[in-house]
Parts: C-alpha cells; structure tokens; sequence
C-alpha cells in the first residue's frame, strides 16, 4: 500500500473549491483515499496509463485530477466538470 506523505493544491484550486462549495466534500475525498477507501471515490487511474495522473470524484459532477511527486506528496492539479 502506497503512503502518501503530504497533500498539496494551490490556491487558486482552494478558491474554486470555496466558491462552489465543495470544500468540505473535498476534504472528504482526502480522508478516504488517506485511508485508502478508494473504491467509495470512484478512484480512476487517467488516460495514457504512462504519465501516471488519477482522478477522484468529489461529487456528481466534479473530479479531482492529480498526480504523485518523486517523493510520494499528492499534488491536484486541477478540479474538473466532468458532465460538460
């Protein structure tokens, strides 16, 4: 089982989670995959599988895209409306 060390995204990500309320259902997100309960998040390994990104789902609507960094911190990269 993979350990992941620290969680990191910008503010500007912070900001989009506030504005659409989704913080909360967000920090969620991050404590079930801390725990590795990955299967309630419909977790998903992206699209090509060599550039090693994943997603997660916050809600219905939104997913969170991100990746692993050389030392095993989790970066989002990006928060993704995945319906339109």
């Amino acid at each position: 089982m993979l350990i992941f060390k620290e969680f990191y995204e910008n503010e500007e990500i912070k900001n989009f989670l506030i504005k659409r309320r989704l913080l909360k259902q967000y920090l969620k997100s991050i404590t079930l995959l801390k725990k590795w309960f990955y299967w309630k998040m419909d977790f998903k390994e992206r699209q090509p599988k060599w550039i090693w990104v994943y997603s997660f789902r916050i809600n219905k609507q939104f997913r969170a895209i991100w990746y692993f960094d050389s030392e095993k911190d989790f970066i989002v990269v990006k928060i993704d409306n995945h319906q339109n």
